[in-house]
């Protein structure tokens, strides 16, 4: 079993997209001590490198982030080029997607996609993990992150030894699925206080854009 990993996250090593895989693959090697290669998506001066990668395989996981609802730009670009290769033999695909969003359902309708894709590629559709509230996990204590690492860490183990996902551990990863009504209030009050958006503010500012973060620079402008 050939397996060959795509990180898809526009952050490369930076991404917490890199931790859940690291996370993967440290249960993956307890079963298979074979060095499984990891791609970036993002390396656009190696597309050709990318390509061949996935060519040769026979079984790819892309792990990425959600962007708006839908994959990041590169990785759609990618899954245009793959699109073109002709596989000599059956391939096997997987998919991980993890989001900043609480909610497990803000990722089911690119789950759809994805699955309709791998059918329209003809290959082997493994399935797709879901996994909400993942922004920020490199800035949390161990304490916060350990049950989310160790579920990933059983996640990569039982790939090993099934080549699929495990379902419960994927059911359990996809939880909340919808925030009750309680805990969107409460978001709705923190979010007054500013709280929610401390991560993207301290992005804004660093890259002096925290001024212009009210913008509309593709707003159609009607004249009077």
């Amino acid at each position: 079993m050939q397996v060959v990993i795509f990180n898809g996250s526009p952050r490369r090593k930076k991404s917490n997209t890199k931790l859940l895989i690291n996370s993967f693959l440290s249960g993956y090697k307890k079963v298979i001590d074979t060095k499984v290669p990891v791609y970036y998506i993002a390396s656009l001066n190696k597309k050709e490198e990318l390509l061949y990668a996935y060519k040769n395989a026979k079984t790819v996981i892309i792990f990425f982030p959600l962007y708006t609802d839908m994959m990041p730009g590169i990785v759609k670009e990618f899954f245009e080029d793959i699109s073109k290769i002709k596989n000599s033999e059956r391939k096997k695909i997987a998919f991980v997607v993890q989001s900043g969003f609480p909610e497990a359902y803000q990722s089911i309708f690119v789950e759809k996609y994805l699955e309709k894709l791998a059918k329209r590629l003809k290959l082997d559709y493994i399935g797709t993990i879901i996994k909400g509230g993942v922004e920020g996990i490199k800035l949390m204590p161990s304490w916060m992150t350990k049950e989310l690492f160790t579920n990933f860490s059983s996640l990569g183990e039982y790939f090993a030894k099934n080549n699929e996902f495990d379902e419960e551990i994927n059911s359990k990863l996809r939880k909340p699925y919808k925030m009750s009504k309680i805990k969107r209030n409460l978001f709705s009050i923190i979010s007054k206080t500013g709280l929610t958006n401390f991560y993207w503010n301290g992005n804004l500012k660093r890259n002096k854009a925290y001024e212009k973060r009210h913008n509309h620079p593709y707003a159609q402008k009607w004249s009077h």
